[in-house]
């Protein structure tokens, strides 16, 4: 009984470390370098390979693990995690995306039913992505990120404001499991010197 006290508790301690190598920063993927041009807005340039399919992968309702920091840009080290669903589908003649992402257990919103709507549209002239978001708490339409996937791995960049200062926000899709993808938001309050990292979730297809 106690070897397999034992075993059981290694296969648990080991589920979770693998869980948590899963959510956080992947440190062999680069994060592209940040331009801007003469009116210093994000000067962003598709991928080679970028597609109006990059997104599809994501079809179909999948359920997510969650981690997200307690507080940005604070030096903050607390993290919460909480599960979450969501269903995806192609629209306007599978030529764009669009999700809706579900939870109870969003931080001051427990037991309450949280909701967002991520749509993704493809432009077919610069081959570059842009993903839209907007809360069931806020009813406001974020600024869109924009980039391609390169890889497997697609990253997307908006500037916007945080407490009222300028900051870029960075979206990474890392989807080289394709079964498993990642999701991962950092800001960057230094035009894209430095990055924090403070939210992922991975997915897991309901079959």
């Amino acid at each position: 009984m106690k070897y397999l006290i034992t075993i059981l508790l290694f296969a648990i301690c080991h589920i979770g470390q693998a869980q948590q190598t899963v959510l956080t920063n992947d440190p062999t993927i680069a994060i592209p370098k940040v331009n801007f041009d003469e009116k210093g807005e994000l000067k962003i340039t598709a991928s080679a390979t970028s597609s109006p399919n990059d997104f599809d992968f994501l079809v179909g309702k999948w359920k997510m693990h969650n981690r997200h920091l307690n507080k940005r840009l604070e030096n903050c080290q607390e993290w919460t995690e909480f599960e979450s669903s969501d269903e995806n589908t192609k629209i306007l003649g599978d030529t764009a995306d669009m999700d809706t992402y579900s939870t109870t257990e969003f931080s001051g919103q427990e037991g309450k039913l949280f909701q967002g709507l991520t749509l993704r549209l493809f432009n077919p002239k610069t081959r570059l992505w842009s993903l839209y978001w907007v809360a069931s708490n806020t009813g406001v339409l974020d600024p869109p990120v924009v980039g391609s996937f390169e890889n497997g791995v697609g990253h997307f960049f908006c500037k916007d404001t945080f407490k009222g200062k300028p900051i870029i926000v960075m979206f990474r899709w890392d989807a080289r499991n394709k079964d498993r993808p990642v999701w991962g938001q950092a800001f960057s309050p230094d035009e894209g010197k430095t990055w924090e990292w403070n939210f992922f979730n991975v997915s897991e297809r309901i079959k």
